[in-house]
């Protein structure tokens, strides 16, 4: 579909998005949470630059606000969701297509393929800017931090195992979590991605999101996990620290 939008407010949000740091505005912990409040640009009909590239933004629904995801512009509601995720943290969308004052995103509810619909102008949404990207190469077992097109950080990842192999696809950071909230095995930190493993083991009883986390043992590099990334502690902490919320993570043969 081609882009002929009433999207100043977008391109205006996305200039100013661009002119700040990244990590700044949506990061996950309360203190960011509030910055991002005060800092992020709504759509406030300030005039057209240029028309937005949607895999540059980030897409935040509002402290307080609903919002439909659609199947397609004016089309069924295929649910609802709120400002705050299943493990509490801002509800961020991954925009993929803009069409006459609709956004196509994609949530971790629509699987790992699916994008929905939501009404750009009517909805309770922040934007920013997406500066940061990560890129997954499976056959090296490397994950790489790119900042503005640059080349930031390599680090050995653990794979999916041959049995349980990890899905290449389009996702995005989601939440980011500590790891003892959830078990010593993730590590010290967690950051959930909107994919889901199609491939777990019989019995696994641990669910199906894929994510990046930490192991008790050093098996980066391996191909030993039900299908998440595993990195070590420092790589983590890194990773906590420079990746925003709603950050791309692009998986690959």
């Amino acid at each position: 579909m081609g882009v002929k939008l009433p999207l100043a407010l977008i391109a205006a949000a996305l200039a100013l998005a661009l002119a700040v740091a990244a990590g700044v505005w949506i990061l996950g912990d309360d203190e960011s949470d509030r910055a991002s409040d005060r800092a992020a640009p709504r759509l406030s009909g300030l005039p057209l630059r240029e028309e937005p590239d949607p895999r540059e933004l980030i897409v935040r629904v509002a402290p307080g606000g609903r919002l439909a995801l659609r199947d397609g512009p004016n089309g069924r509601i295929l649910s609802r969701i709120g400002d705050r995720t299943e493990f509490g943290s801002p509800q961020v969308l991954s925009p993929v297509e803009l069409y006459r004052g609709w956004i196509a995103v994609r949530h971790t509810s629509l699987g790992n393929d699916g994008v929905a619909w939501i009404e750009a102008r009517r909805a309770p949404l922040v934007y920013a800017g997406r500066l940061v990207r990560l890129e997954v190469d499976l056959s090296h077992r490397e994950l790489r931090v790119f900042s503005n097109d640059h080349l930031r950080r390599r680090m050995s990842v653990a794979i999916g195992a041959a049995d349980t192999p990890t899905p290449p696809g389009e996702y995005y950071v989601t939440d980011k979590l500590p790891g003892a909230r959830f078990g010593s095995y993730y590590g010290c930190c967690i950051l959930a991605l909107s994919g889901h493993q199609p491939n777990l083991p019989q019995g696994w009883s641990g669910g199906d999101r894929l994510a990046i986390h930490g192991s008790p043992t050093a098996t980066w590099g391996k191909a030993v996990s039900n299908g998440c990334f595993h990195a070590s502690r420092r790589n983590l902490r890194y990773l906590m620290k420079t990746v925003p919320l709603g950050t791309e993570v692009v998986v690959h043969a």
